[in-house]
């Protein structure tokens, strides 16, 4: 059988599994079996094997199912033990009747097999050149956006950005983030067959202009019936080789299995570049040590690793601590390069980085600025000297948390046709960080905000709205909401005679105050910012049709304590404080009612932020988060009122990612639950 039919085969094998080969793969894909690596109908020379672990050197064979080769071949089990695999074979109705026992026997294998090489892979072109140590290979990173679907106009950007690295920056290879050529998540565009089509044609375009250079670029790679997030090298006019991804990410905001297929015969990717075997991964495959370690194996002292890795507070860290760890393990160099720019409710960082050989991983690059990075690097002692690479001044979590925002605001605006922007500004915190926000992202210029007093409003709001516009130049209007309200009032009446005011009265002020603002944006231009804060959203502290009237949502993955935080540290930068102290210090109100403060609906924001964090992000139960020392009767009200808001959050606009668990994209509840904890 020939590598393509195996591969064919082996996808229609995929597809095909039967009840007890999907039973067993439930359990071994998860890594549940100590933790080690299964591949499904995997190729081993003329066979496919049912499950291969590659690390352990064990192959599981499920017998019983629909197969058209013959599984009591002579040849097959002595073929798979030439190459040190032990053979575990069980009958279907063995998986099905006792899953246990089986899973019982396969941990005891893997406890007594050593981990042994993977095949041996196809020599590749550059595998075994030794390493020109005379001179130096200087790299270029493309630290740029490459916007989701601008297909033809990120292939003409990269074509003449290929050619800028050879000019101007002088390099021999220019690496370019993963699905540069789609944009990153093209998510259900990979559906449509013309798009792939197009994806296609565009990296031959980019390959016919790359020449006296070695180019990397990612892109979605359909083959038949499936797709694979790819990489190609490109040189002189020709595609050379591709690299499609092994480890596919399907958790938080990632669900590429949804999309890509993994190759089963892919294997490690080495090419040559002035004389440095460098390898190539994308992205996740870095998170796991095989694909690095066949790579190394395969002959990369460098391995170049595009991403499209969206920021989340504290992951710089972690990044750094993988990259060390993986040179440890392999003694390659690694240079990390990621997307940057916004893309829904996704904030990409860029902050590459470059890790020795020796372990010493370098400075990040000045995170959510595009940016050329260039740097040399040295075949003799596999290190790199950087040569045109920014770096961050402030690394701290505000100032990281704060350029997600206003990097993922501005993009969101500018690449859906909103230069100027709207929102409601009542002396609050919330709206007067979305304000700072707004300028910070579009220019005081692009912002008008707008004053809508109602009888309930203080002075010292309205006061307060007019010295922070004044502070930053931003246009304001006033337009009272009593009239509209009044008028609703009065149609209203008739129906709501004899019933006492509740919060009704109070919601239809803030859906007074949401149809104006929506008016505003339909007749004059601009989009609505609305300024709800993470809290709220959780708790259903919002009007539905209300305040939460808007097209995107800036502090939506803000917890109301982070919102102070962040106002108080954007006040310490660039000279005079842009939030007026006294909105930080006033207590929180929505006015909507007389001497109405937040906290006579909700406990302090310190318990509350603290009891969803556990709850929200960290994922913790009912009962360990009282444990943890919170009021029980506090616990419940506040879980509930998540549990009953989901049909708000599902209405709610988008908002910029900054924390482990957000709202939407990331944390997807049903609407009709019924489960308590």
């Amino acid at each position: 059988m020939r590598n393509g039919q195996k591969r064919d085969r082996a996808r229609e094998l995929r597809r095909d599994m039967t009840l007890a080969e999907r039973r067993l793969w439930n359990v071994l894909k998860l890594r549940q079996m100590e933790g080690f690596r299964f591949r499904r109908q995997h190729p081993m020379g003329p066979y496919i094997a049912d499950f291969a672990c590659l690390e352990a050197g064990l192959v599981i064979e499920v017998d019983g199912g629909q197969h058209y080769e013959s599984r009591t071949d002579p040849g097959r089990d002595a073929f798979i033990q030439s190459k040190g695999f032990k053979v575990l074979r069980f009958w279907n109705n063995e998986v099905m009747a006792n899953p246990e026992g089986v899973c019982s026997v396969i941990a005891h294998a893997l406890a007594e097999r050593r981990p042994i090489p993977a095949f041996p892979r196809k020599r590749r072109k550059g595998q075994n050149q030794k390493a020109d140590m005379s001179r130096s290979l200087r790299i270029a990173l493309a630290q740029f956006d490459f916007p989701v679907g601008a297909v033809y106009a990120n292939a003409e950007r990269i074509a003449a950005m290929i050619v800028e690295a050879r000019d101007i920056h002088g390099a021999d290879l220019v690496l370019f983030p993963e699905l540069a050529i789609s944009g990153y998540p093209p998510e259900d565009l990979l559906m449509r067959p013309g798009f792939l089509r197009d994806c296609e044609l565009a990296l031959q375009q980019v390959a016919r202009a790359t020449h006296g250079i070695v180019a990397v670029v990612g892109w979605p790679q359909s083959a038949g019936s499936v797709v694979y997030n790819a990489a190609s090298v490109l040189r002189e006019g020709e595609i050379e080789t591709t690299y499609r991804k092994r480890e596919l990410p399907n958790y938080n905001v990632f669900d590429e299995r949804r999309y890509f297929d993994v190759d089963p015969d892919g294997g490690a990717c080495v090419f040559d570049v002035a004389g440095v075997p460098v390898g190539l991964v994308i992205c996740e495959d870095l998170w796991f040590a095989e694909p690095l370690g066949e790579t190394q194996a395969a002959g990369a002292q460098l391995v170049v690793v595009p991403n499209a890795s969206p920021f989340e507070r504290d992951k710089h860290a972690q990044r750094d601590a993988l990259l060390a760890q993986r040179v440890s393990e392999t003694g390659v160099a690694l240079a990390y390069l990621n997307v940057v720019g916004g893309q829904d409710a996704l904030v990409f960082d860029g902050a590459s980085v470059l890790a020795d050989g020796d372990g010493l991983v370098h400075p990040a690059a000045r995170a959510f600025e595009d940016h050329w990075l260039v740097a040399d690097y040295d075949p003799a002692t596999r290190k790199f000297a950087p040569h045109d690479w920014p770096v961050d001044g402030d690394e701290g979590r505000d100032a990281l948390a704060w350029r997600a925002v206003v990097r993922g605001t501005r993009d969101y605006c500018l690449k859906n046709g909103f230069p100027k922007v709207w929102l409601g500004l009542s002396g609050g915190i919330d709206s007067a960080l979305v304000l700072a926000i707004a300028v910070d992202a579009l220019g005081a210029e692009n912002v008008t905000a707008v004053r809508l007093p109602s009888r309930y409003t203080a002075g010292l709001s309205n006061d307060l709205a007019a010295e922070q516009c004044a502070t930053m130049g931003v246009k304001m209007e006033t337009i009272a909401i009593e009239a509209p309200f009044k008028g609703f009032m009065e149609a209203l009446g008739p129906v709501f005679a004899g019933r006492e005011a509740d919060t009704t009265e109070e919601n239809l002020q803030s859906r007074s105050r949401g149809v104006i603002m929506m008016a505003l944006s339909n007749k004059l231009g601009g989009l609505l910012l609305t300024t709800g804060n993470k809290s709220e959203y959780a708790v259903g502290y919002a009007t539905i049709y209300g305040d939460m009237c808007g097209g995107y949502a800036p502090i939506k993955d803000l917890y109301k304590t982070e919102v102070f935080a962040l106002a108080r540290w954007r006040n310490t930068v660039g000279g005079t404080p842009v939030i007026p102290e006294a909105v930080i210090a006033r207590p929180p109100s929505a006015e909507l009612r007389e001497n109405q403060t937040d906290q006579d609906s909700l406990p302090p924001y310190d318990v509350l932020d603290a009891i969803l964090l556990r709850y929200v992000d960290q994922e913790q139960s009912r009962d360990e988060i009282v444990a943890a020392g919170f009021e029980a009767a506090v616990v419940d009200r506040m879980l509930r009122l998540v549990r009953i808001s989901e049909w708000k959050r599902h209405q709610a606009a988008p908002g910029p990612k900054v924390s482990r668990r957000a709202f939407g994209r990331e944390r997807r509840y049903p609407i009709s639950n019924k489960y308590p904890g």
